[in-house]
């Protein structure tokens, strides 16, 4: 692995215990899901944020949409430069949501495979394919940053999830 490479690594891997742990405090909030999320311009967090559907009565409010908001504030609306992390691959809405905001590259922990359908409103769609739809070749796109470790957020698979923690089945 070349310097550069375990550089990106290492900090990726930073970044992205920042948003498992901004989806750690996330349980603790009522109404809040423990899906955390971090962007990141030039080494510094300009935006940061946890699921905030339920507190806010907002379905839009989703971790990804929350930071994009908060950085926008901080920098102005053209994200071009800047990394989004996410403890949770990102679904449509915050896929399109950071095409929109010119983010330059998504990290994300927990990939699909490794939670429970219930995360994604539609299993045949993922990240690539908003990406390839809007012809942002410039938006790079890594998965599986500390996967196993966010993925334990989570409800996984096979689990027998209680119908009143069910959303987007």
């Amino acid at each position: 692995m070349s310097h550069t490479a375990s550089t990106t690594a290492a900090t990726d891997a930073a970044f992205m215990r920042r948003a498992i742990a901004i989806a750690r405090d996330a349980r603790s909030k009522p109404g809040a899901s423990p899906i955390g999320c971090v962007i990141v311009l030039d080494g510094a967090i300009i935006g940061e944020g946890c699921n905030e559907v339920g507190p806010r009565s907002d379905p839009t409010a989703h971790a990804e949409i929350v930071a994009i908001r908060r950085a926008a504030r901080a920098v102005g609306p053209d994200l071009r430069r800047a990394t989004l992390y996410s403890t949770l691959q990102p679904c449509g809405m915050c896929s399109m949501a950071s095409i929109w905001a010119r983010i330059g590259r998504i990290v994300y922990g927990a990939e699909r495979d490794q939670v429970h359908k219930m995360y994604f409103e539609d299993r045949h769609l993922d990240t690539m394919d908003f990406i390839g739809d809007a012809f942002r070749e410039d938006l790079a796109l890594a998965g599986g940053v500390l996967g196993d470790v966010a993925a334990e957020l989570y409800y996984h698979p096979d689990d027998d999830v209680p119908t009143s923690e069910q959303s987007n089945i």
